[in-house]
C-alpha cells in the first residue's frame, strides 16, 4: 500500500475517517436517546476537580507573574529614587559615602528577592502546571475510547437480538432454491450462510472486547491519578505561598536595615546643617494697609487738641467735614460718611469724628465669596461668618495683624471694603478677646487664611 509521508499509509487515514464517522453516529444515536451512553459519575467529579484545579493554577500562575512584574518595577522606581539621592547629595555632607553604599546595598537587594522570587516560586509554578496537558489529552482521548466501545457494545448487541431473524433470513432463500438449485447444493449454500453469520458475531465481539480493554486500561489509570493529582494542590499551594512569605519577610527585614541606617545618616545632616522643616508662610500683601492707616488717623483725630480744632457744627446740625475726614473718606470708598444726627452711638476713638457708616461686603476665601448674609448674631460681632483655628503661630508684622497662637479660634467678619482684602487674608477678631472685651474696633485683626483651618 502507497504511503502517504512519514510512516501514514492510505489504509490508516481510511481507518481513522473510518473511527470519526463512527463516534460521530454513535454520539448523535445517544443524543437522541436511541442509545445508552456509559456513565461513571465518580470519574466525572475527578474531571470537574481537574478542570477546577488547572483554572485555579493557570490564574495563580499568571498573578504571579504579574507580582514579579510589580516588584521589577518597584526595584527600577527605587534605584532612581537612591540615584536621585546621590545627586542631590552635595559632596561636603557627612555620610556621603554612606549613602552611596545604602544605594548599592538597595539594588543589591531587591535583584537577589527578584531572582529568589523566580526560582522558587515562578519556577515551581511553571513545573506543576506542566502535568496538566498531558493529562488533559488523555482524559479527552479516554472519552473517545469511552464512545469506541459503547459503539461496539451496542453493534454486537444488535447482532445478538437479530439472532433469529438472520436465521429465518437464511431459510427463505433456501426454499426458493429449493425449485433451481439441485438438492446437494442446498446443504452447502444453507451452511455457508450461517458461517458467515457466524463470523460476523464473533467479529463484532472481538471488536467488543479490544475496545473496553483499551477503555478499562486509560481509565484505570486516570481514576488512580485524578485523586491523587488533585489532593497535591494543598501542599502545592501551602509550599509556594510559605516561599512567597519568607521571602518578603527576609527582603522587608534587611530593607528595613537599610531604612534605619539612610535615617541615621539624615538625622545627622539635619543636625549639622540646621533644621530641615519649612515653616508656613503668608502670602505677601500688597496693597496699602488702610484698616491701618484709618485706626492710626483715628487715634490722632480723637486728642483734645485735634477735637479743639474741629469746627463746631451749625445750629441746624449740619456737620462740617475736615480735610482729615474727607481724606479718609476718599480712601474708604465706596463707604460713605453720615450724620451723626440720628443718634448713631460713636466708639470712644471717634467721639470727635463723624459717625461712619460703611457698607459691607462678603467676605473672600481664596478669591471665592463667601455664600450666604452676615450673620447677625448676639453673641457674635458684627458680620459674624464662621471660625476657623489657628493650626501654626503667626508673629504679626504690622499694627492691623492679629497675632497667633496654635490653637486661637478667630471669629471670621467681611472687610468694609473689598478693596482692602488681599488674597490670602482674612479679616476676624480672636474669640477670647470678644467674649473677654466686647470691643469689636480696637480688636479686630486681618491675619494669614493657610495658618488656620475652617472650624464651623
Amino acid at each position: 500500500m502507497a504511503e502517504m509521508g512519514k510512516g501514514v499509509t492510505a489504509g490508516k487515514i481510511a481507518s481513522n475517517v473510518q473511527k470519526k464517522l463512527t463516534r460521530a453516529q454513535e454520539k448523535v444515536l445517544q443524543k437522541l436517546g436511541k442509545a445508552d451512553e456509559t456513565k461513571d459519575e465518580q470519574f466525572e467529579q475527578c474531571v470537574q476537580n481537574f478542570n477546577k484545579q488547572l483554572y485555579e493554577g493557570s490564574k495563580l500562575q499568571k498573578d504571579l507573574r504579574t507580582y514579579l512584574a510589580s516588584v521589577k518595577a518597584m526595584h527600577e522606581a527605587s534605584k532612581k529614587l537612591t540615584e536621585c539621592l546621590q545627586e542631590v547629595y552635595e559632596p561636603d555632607w557627612p555620610g556621603r559615602d554612606d549613602t552611596n553604599k545604602i544605594s548599592e546595598n538597595n539594588d543589591l537587594l531587591w535583584t537577589d528577592f527578584h531572582q529568589k522570587l523566580v526560582d522558587q516560586a515562578l519556577l515551581t509554578m511553571d513545573t506543576y502546571l506542566g502535568q496538566f496537558p498531558d493529562i488533559k489529552s488523555r482524559i479527552a482521548k479516554r472519552g473517545r475510547k469511552l464512545v469506541d466501545y459503547d459503539s461496539a457494545r451496542h453493534h454486537y448487541e444488535s447482532l445478538q437480538t437479530a439472532k433469529k431473524k438472520d436465521e429465518a433470513k437464511i431459510a427463505k432463500p433456501v426454499s426458493l432454491l429449493e425449485k433451481a438449485a439441485p438438492q446437494w447444493c442446498q446443504g452447502k449454500l444453507q451452511a455457508h450462510l450461517v458461517a458467515q453469520t457466524n463470523l460476523l458475531r464473533n467479529q463484532a465481539e472481538e471488536e467488543l472486547v479490544k475496545a473496553q480493554k483499551v477503555f478499562e486500561e486509560m481509565n484505570i489509570d486516570l481514576q488512580e491519578e485524578l485523586p491523587s493529582l488533585w489532593n497535591s494542590r494543598v501542599g502545592f499551594y501551602v509550599n509556594t505561598f510559605q516561599s512567597i512569605a519568607g521571602l518578603e519577610e527576609n527582603f522587608h527585614k534587611e530593607m528595613s536595615k537599610l531604612n534605619q541606617n539612610l535615617n541615621d545618616v539624615l538625622v545627622d545632616l539635619e543636625k549639622e546643617h540646621g533644621t530641615s522643616t519649612y515653616p508656613v508662610k503668608a502670602q505677601p500683601r500688597k496693597k496699602t494697609k488702610l484698616f491701618s492707616r484709618l485706626r492710626k488717623k483715628i487715634s490722632s483725630d480723637s486728642t483734645p487738641a485735634k477735637a479743639n480744632k474741629t469746627p463746631s457744627s451749625p445750629p441746624d446740625g449740619t456737620p462740617i467735614t475736615s480735610p482729615e475726614t474727607k481724606a479718609i473718606n476718599h480712601e474708604l470708598e465706596p463707604s460713605t460718611l453720615e450724620t451723626p444726627g440720628g443718634g448713631i452711638p460713636k466708639s470712644p476713638s471717634q467721639s470727635s469724628l463723624p459717625a461712619v457708616v460703611v457698607e459691607t461686603f462678603p467676605a473672600t476665601v481664596n478669591g471665592t465669596v463667601e455664600s450666604g448674609a452676615p450673620s447677625e448674631r448676639a453673641d457674635m460681632p458684627p458680620g459674624f461668618l464662621f471660625k476657623v483655628q489657628a493650626m501654626h503661630d503667626y508673629s504679626a508684622t504690622d499694627s492691623d495683624e492679629l497675632q497667633l497662637k496654635t490653637g486661637d479660634v478667630v471669629l471670621v467678619v467681611p472687610f468694609d471694603n473689598p478693596e482692602e482684602q488681599d488674597e490670602g487674608w482674612l479679616m476676624g477678631v480672636k474669640e477670647s478677646d470678644w467674649l473677654q472685651h466686647k470691643e469689636f474696633d480696637q480688636c479686630r485683626g486681618v491675619f494669614p487664611e493657610n495658618f488656620t483651618e475652617r472650624v464651623q
